[in-house]
């Protein structure tokens, strides 16, 4: 892995559709003194459990969420899905012993019987859930090297990719030219690496993730907009949590938010928050490269992608980032037009 901020940053000028080509660091003259940037804290668990059932059958458990200290809710690939009560021997030398006590759609609700809390035993038994593009098993500094240098809080099975690109050098420098942060915890579900698999938009139901919009957030975006500054999401997550906050928000532009949100972003939504956004390359038909879109103008992003194909930009996880200001007229857009 090369130094995290050492990769390519492709810039994107929201309403005119222009592209620059750069580094990372570059980001660091494109902020004002004043502007917000707005991270995801969230912290990856070892999300991935292997074993068998007590029945027999290999199984792979993938997290989707800590349910409280005892319980998760997962995905179960086996051969034959367990049935409620069947005995889960989880870990290499299967020491683990759990119980599926329930099923909610494609999801399992699973009960540790053991003394320790679900973070204790996922940090002893658990492997780090790279994404399934990542063709390749997790290694030691996946623990560290799949975190943001400023992850805090346990709970995401994948990690908040654009904050990946930060490191303590460039945050600082960033501080030092009076670029104000602000942090926000949304915690990834696997779900966010599911494609759109219907023909119209609308009908793609959305995952659903726990997102955490804190006071601190809404007083530093409401000065931020109050100064004329900008609000700079990092990361999709980031958007989807800010943007959360503000639909749900009464009587001002963004109120605190602790709740689940399936908030789903395409063309035609109206932002209300982000006015500029970093993020990284996402795959074709996901719900990442539709809030893209909506942001940026659909045209403008299919030709940004075009020009980072040509240029040989990396894609995904651990590639290459965009930074993309605000297309008021994307609103106007529908997809394909």
């Amino acid at each position: 892995m090369p130094e995290r901020s050492s990769c390519r940053l492709l810039s994107l000028d929201g309403p005119t559709g222009a592209l620059t080509h750069g580094t990372f660091t570059d980001l660091l003259d494109k902020l004002n003194p004043g502007d917000l940037l707005v991270f995801n804290n969230t912290r990856v668990i070892p999300a991935r459990l292997f074993g068998r059932k007590a029945s027999g059958g290999k199984i792979e458990v993938l997290v989707e969420r800590m349910l409280d200290d005892k319980r998760i809710l997962a995905h179960i690939r086996a051969s034959k899905a367990p049935k409620p009560g069947a005995e889960l021997l989880l870990g290499d030398d299967e020491s683990i012993n759990a119980t599926m006590t329930a099923r909610h759609g494609a999801l399992f609700e699973v009960e540790f019987n053991d003394e320790r809390s679900v973070l204790d035993i996922l940090n002893s038994i658990g492997h780090m859930p790279l994404p399934p593009y990542i063709d390749r098993p997790d290694e030691d500094a996946d623990r560290e090297l799949y975190q943001t240098v400023y992850s805090e809080k346990p709970g995401a099975v994948a990690a908040p990719t654009a904050g990946l690109h930060f490191d303590e050098p460039l945050l600082e420098k960033l501080r030092a030219k009076g670029v104000e942060m602000a942090f926000v915890t949304l915690h990834v579900g696997a779900g966010t690496f599911q494609p759109v698999r219907v023909d119209t938009i609308e009908d793609h139901i959305m995952h659903s993730e726990y997102a955490e919009v804190p006071q601190d957030v809404v007083d530093a975006v409401l000065a931020a907009k109050a100064r004329g500054n900008r609000v700079i999401a990092v990361g999709t997550t980031s958007v989807r949590s800010l943007e959360s906050a503000a639909q749900a928000a009464k009587n001002d532009l963004i109120e605190p938010f602790f709740d689940d949100t399936q908030i789903f972003i395409y063309p035609g939504f109206q932002y209300k928050v982000v006015d500029a956004l970093v993020t990284n390359f996402h795959l074709p038909e996901s719900t990442l490269i539709m809030l893209v879109s909506a942001f940026a103008g659909y045209q403008h992003t299919m030709n940004a992608y075009k020009a980072a194909v040509e240029e040989k930009y990396r894609f995904f996880s651990y590639g290459d980032a965009m930074f993309i200001t605000y297309n008021p007229q994307a609103i106007n857009e529908r997809v394909g037009e």
